[in-house]
């Protein structure tokens, strides 16, 4: 993931700040507005056609007019990146604000002078050996994922290291991805994907527009369900009631979790090397021995018990519509309205607490943002262990996906 190079400046304490944001405030909630704009190239100032135009990661998306022109209507409030991506020309991302006026932008793109990745050269079985170990990391395996499917596997440029045992994906096409278990085709510019084979950490950037199956009123409703089970204890249903001040009440219960790498386990890197060295051989003890040290926790635990409340991680920034998440340690969040079916060796569980959906969370650095619709919009993105780690595309919703009775 790409740095983050933009420090917030964290708001004042002024009442009359304040006062502004709370008038300011409502029409964010309720008003439905729209972006237009025109886009042109950045030489000749002509206009350009059937550029795509969409907020990443929504369902907000359109083509551009013969004369340039666009038009995005009934956008949900909140912040957003604008990419207008066309063949032949660099992707113009902007991020844009949608609050109570409408937002009016002038987009130049440039002629694509350079690739931002060297060309790929690779034979049929060593794409077909890379993209069976791609595609369960980046769909997941989970009853979503096998309703998914990627239209256009072939468009994917895929690059195993076989020395770091490293797998790299992107693509200069859009993926389109079905996935008729949510009721979605998702089209993504997957700029970077990275499956860490040691650590077993997964990365990627990508900017995606999602788009609504057709279906049946019976189909529909399978969907709305389902939807709904993936929302609610996800990620975005977290921030969004960190946001409101209500997670309590949304079934969050939420600690902080101390923890010291285990000084007698070896690092990772060592304990996969050494066990791929022995597990052929007749050495049972060895083999036994390096088993046993890649099933132990990476970490002594120790959590603390006092329930943590919104305002101690939580903060406004000087941008309305935009939050600052910052804790010391790790942040353990249960939801306590699902149970989890998975035993994550590295997310600690005391066993007097029941088992409950339990995610980690570690920041990439000193604090997070997020916005209203609860997306985290800083780069790098917080580390999620748990139960949160273990959606992937497959269980992606929009942004402006909003629940039945939800705010």
């Amino acid at each position: 993931m790409m740095t983050n190079k933009n420090t917030p400046n964290w708001p004042s304490l002024q009442w009359v700040k304040c006062l502004l944001f709370l008038l300011f405030f409502p029409s964010l909630l309720f008003a439905q507005n729209s972006i237009s704009g025109k886009v042109v190239r950045i030489d000749s100032k002509g206009p350009l056609s059937k550029v795509s135009i969409f907020l990443g990661n929504s369902s907000y998306g359109t083509i551009t007019n013969d004369d340039g022109t666009f038009t995005l209507n009934n956008v949900k409030p909140g912040q957003y990146e604008l990419i207008a991506t066309m063949v032949g020309f660099e992707d113009n991302i902007q991020t844009v604000l949608v609050s109570k006026d409408p937002v009016k932008l002038n987009i130049e793109m440039f002629p694509k002078i350079t690739e931002l990745h060297e060309v790929v050269v690779t034979d049929n079985a060593n794409w077909k050996a890379n993209y069976a170990m791609f595609k369960p990391e980046f769909l997941g395996t989970s009853d979503n994922a096998k309703k998914c499917t990627i239209l256009n596997p072939h468009d994917i440029s895929l690059v195993y290291k076989k020395s770091k045992r490293t797998l790299q994906a992107f693509s200069s096409e859009f993926i389109v991805i079905q996935n008729k278990a949510l009721g979605y085709n998702v089209k993504m510019l997957l700029k970077d994907f990275k499956y860490d084979e040691v650590n077993n950490v997964i990365s990627w950037q990508g900017k995606l527009l999602f788009e609504e199956l057709k279906g049946s009123a019976s189909q529909q409703a399978v969907w709305d369900k389902r939807r709904q089970e993936i929302y609610y204890g996800s990620p975005m249903h977290f921030f969004r009631s960190l946001r409101l001040g209500n997670l309590t009440d949304q079934g969050f219960q939420v600690m902080i979790l101390v923890r010291r790498p285990d000084p007698e386990r070896p690092p990772q890197d060592v304990i996969v090397r050494e066990y791929e060295h022995f597990k052929n051989s007749f050495l049972k003890d060895s083999i036994n021995y390096w088993a046993r040290m890649y099933n132990r926790t990476k970490y002594i635990n120790q959590l603390i018990r006092t329930p943590v409340k919104e305002t101690q991680i939580m903060t406004d920034t000087s941008q309305p519509g935009i939050y600052g998440l910052e804790f010391p340690e790790c942040l353990y969040v249960m939801y306590t309205k699902k149970r989890e079916d998975v035993d994550f060796k590295d997310v600690y569980r005391p066993l007097d607490l029941p088992n409950y959906e339990t995610s980690v969370v570690t920041l990439n650095g000193k604090y997070a943002l997020f916005d209203m619709n609860g997306s985290v919009i800083s780069s790098p993105s917080p580390l999620f262990e748990g139960t949160w780690s273990k959606d992937k595309v497959a269980e992606l919703l929009p942004v402006d996906y909003l629940p039945p009775g939800a705010h």
